[in-house]
């Protein structure tokens, strides 16, 4: 089902049971997948493919040559050798949330949230959920940061509060959300560290050695998280 004032490019396929929300715009030689949900305002470019299982909601933006997968465990034949039919395996979802962005040539790893206006940046491998906001890149892609609608990096102003968050800004448009702080990412241990204190924010440590629970000389504690991407 196509809504108003769709466009879609010569040599884009679009199979029967798709659902494309109003305004949408698919581009030259894209292919939607039966049973895909798109909703309004979307822009499916060039090349990208979507297959069922995959709902992406209004306002999002999939680049060239994008693919998402829908098996987790793919396989042409069964173990006796037999091929396999639509009964034999399972299909693993994936979302896409209101706003986010997917970089050209990348590929989305069935099962996983994209959040609200994440960004995913060209040639990632998105191997985990993005959370609301998120800035990832890199194969597999890891969290960066945060952008805002406007797709400018947000950046931090001020400590963490007792919660963990703290206020992120745009410069450029000067939209704020509180989210998460983000100190380093150590790509050798495959940690983020994040500070906090249970008692009051505390200044980020000159020099982290990827424990948790450690307790500076003021009583704050600083603690990790192994990072999901």
């Amino acid at each position: 089902m196509l809504g108003e004032n769709c466009k879609i490019w010569h040599q884009a396929q679009v199979r029967e049971g798709a659902s494309l929300g109003d305004n949408c715009i698919v581009g030259k030689g894209a292919y939607v997948d039966s049973g895909v949900q798109i909703g309004r305002n979307c822009k499916i470019q060039n090349r990208a493919s979507v297959y069922h299982g995959v709902t992406i909601e209004d306002g999002v933006f999939v680049g060239p040559h994008v693919c998402f997968t829908n098996d987790l465990e793919p396989r042409a034949v069964n173990p006796d050798g037999s091929l396999k039919s639509d009964a034999d395996w399972t299909e693993s979802k994936t979302l896409v949330r209101s706003g986010a962005a997917i970089g050209a040539n990348s590929t989305i790893v069935a099962g996983l949230t994209i959040g609200q206006w994440g960004m995913v940046g060209a040639g990632t491998v998105v191997t985990h959920d993005v959370p609301d906001y998120g800035l990832v890149y890199g194969n597999p892609a890891r969290l960066h940061g945060y952008v805002g609608g406007c797709g400018h990096k947000l950046h931090p102003e001020g400590d963490a509060d007792l919660d963990g968050l703290t206020l992120y800004a745009c410069d450029k448009c000067g939209e704020e959300h509180r989210l998460p702080l983000i100190e380093t990412y150590h790509p050798d241990e495959g940690l983020f560290t994040l500070w906090g204190s249970a008692i009051r924010p505390t200044p980020s440590p000159s020099r982290w050695e990827g424990r948790t629970d450690e307790t500076s000389a003021d009583d704050s504690t600083f603690y990790t998280l192994h990072s999901t991407f």
